[in-house]
């Protein structure tokens, strides 16, 4: 794939490579610096395989005061760095540039404090999503966000992205589960932002980090707010003719003001690859498939769902399948959460990330097969439909430089539609490169020199994870400094 384009190196920093590697072998263990090329072969790319780059050197700290010391050496030294949690991202939010390090926070990875009275945790941010909810399920609580990356995303990149997943429609993403972070500035200042509590005094600095996609500093450890699980939770299938019936009835549904706790969209390619992959008996004369998921007590979710029925009965539903078991359950949600991988069983794909108004959502349906059509590509739809976040995944063949070509156009068109009925580029996956050029159609030069002031001011140098969300001829410098 051709049309992201990467800054040139700089020569000075990769020519002294050894004497930078040197004086980070003086800050961290033997085991945690990564130098050979074959072992940083493993970090030159992440969820956006197509592109790649090979790292100066990765370090991977095991303590704050490490990543501290990392950061301090490379702000003297003008030493870039990438952060990095468990390199899922599907935007190359992690991807790394030749002059540059990365700094991983994988072994940062342990349960620090549990508050069941509060019910808050403490975390540093190298665990899992998954492994978040693992620690605490013991006792009836979990943690919200669930993105389908969770078995392997971590709490690090779900802060810079700001996740969220199926179950955002009710309890909301990232920033609505996190009261407080600790994070390393680039000159090595370790800064306490929020805390234990649903608010924190003075400026919202933890609304700014959250979603800055590891611009401002490093985050080491996160303060979570978790949940008492439900006392039941039911999901269920409706298959639609067409997904513009299925669109029209999550509106309707959202119109009527019942929120369920996750309500998910697959179209017809998208229901046969999962199927074949997790077996979930999904309803395969469907044209486009809801899972609607509700909670409570069972009279609760009865009434619920005699509603959500109501309502899908108007707009024409086909099949309506209640799940009968706990089995039957994690067989539906291990189809929807597999989606990602099932579809790199049979084709490359670019996942696209845009949001849309909920009431858009039949428009936009239809105007996204047309446009993947006119590329003559294929597409399968799978995406968070209660909050208008969609997940197409346009399949096209990585050896074939003109589909690849296509692939990113027929992307970019879809984000433009996105902007153009009142969306925005993304709903969780973030900027990073593979929208970065895009991010002018969003935004105006006044906005976008506005958003840079304020990533200049916690980096003035931009060393941190540079290339990434402003296009690359738009970095903002202050006058004095300007060329």
């Amino acid at each position: 794939m051709s049309g992201i384009a990467f800054p040139i190196p700089d020569a000075g920093v990769v020519a002294r490579r050894d004497e930078i590697v040197a004086g980070l072998a003086r800050l961290v263990a033997p085991d945690a610096l990564v130098t050979t090329e074959d072992e940083r072969r493993a970090f030159e790319t992440d969820g956006l395989t197509a592109y790649r780059r090979l790292p100066l050197a990765v370090v991977l700290p095991s303590t704050t005061e490490e990543v501290a010391s990392v950061l301090k050496f490379c702000n003297e030294h003008g030493v870039k760095v990438v952060p990095r949690g468990a390199g899922t991202s599907l935007c190359g939010g992690a991807i790394a540039q030749e002059d540059a390090i990365i700094l991983g926070v994988s072994k940062m990875n342990r349960v620090l404090d549990v508050n069941f009275g509060d019910r808050t945790m403490r975390v540093q941010s190298g665990i899992t999503n998954l492994a978040v909810s693992g620690a605490v399920s013991y006792e009836g609580f979990f943690y919200a966000p669930d993105p389908s990356s969770q078995l392997a995303c971590t709490i690090a990149g779900n802060i810079a992205m700001n996740s969220g997943g199926a179950h955002c429609l009710k309890y909301g993403v990232t920033t609505n589960n996190i009261l407080g972070v600790r994070m390393v500035l680039l000159d090595g200042t370790i800064v306490d932002i929020g805390g234990d509590a649903l608010d924190a005094p003075g400026y919202d600095l933890l609304g700014l980090v959250i979603g800055s996609e590891g611009q401002l500093g490093v985050v080491t450890e996160a303060t979570l707010r978790i949940l008492r699980a439900a006392e039941g939770a039911r999901p269920v299938l409706f298959g639609f003719a067409s997904s513009e019936s299925a669109g029209e009835c999550v509106a309707a549904i959202i119109a009527a003001g019942i929120v369920p706790v996750a309500m998910e969209f697959m179209d017809k390619p998208a229901i046969q690859i999962c199927e074949d992959f997790a077996k979930a008996g999904y309803p395969m004369d469907a044209e486009a498939l809801l899972i609607i998921e509700v909670e409570g007590s069972d009279a609760e979710m009865d009434a619920t769902l005699a509603r959500i029925v109501d309502i899908a009965k108007e707009h024409g539903v086909q099949t309506v399948r209640e799940s009968k078991s706990a089995m039957e359950t994690a067989a539906i949600w291990k189809g929807r959460k597999s989606a990602f991988g099932a579809t790199g069983r049979i084709a490359d794909y670019i996942c696209m990330d845009g949001t849309i108004p909920t009431g858009q959502l039949p428009y936009v349906l239809k105007r996204m097969d047309e446009i993947v059509k006119s590329y003559d590509l294929r597409v399968a739809n799978v995406f968070h439909a209660g909050d208008g976040n969609l997940h197409p995944l346009i399949m096209y063949n990585v050896n074939d430089p003109v589909e690849a070509h296509k692939a990113e156009e027929a992307g970019n068109d879809i984000l433009k539609l996105c902007v153009e009925v009142g969306g925005c580029l993304t709903g969780e996956h973030g900027v990073g490169i593979e929208k970065r050029d895009l991010m002018r159609h969003q935004f105006t030069e006044v906005d976008l020199e506005q958003q840079m002031r304020v990533r200049a001011v916690f980096d003035r140098q931009w060393l941190l994870n540079p290339a990434k969300v402003f296009p690359l001829e738009g970095r903002w410098l202050p006058d004095s400094e300007a060329a």
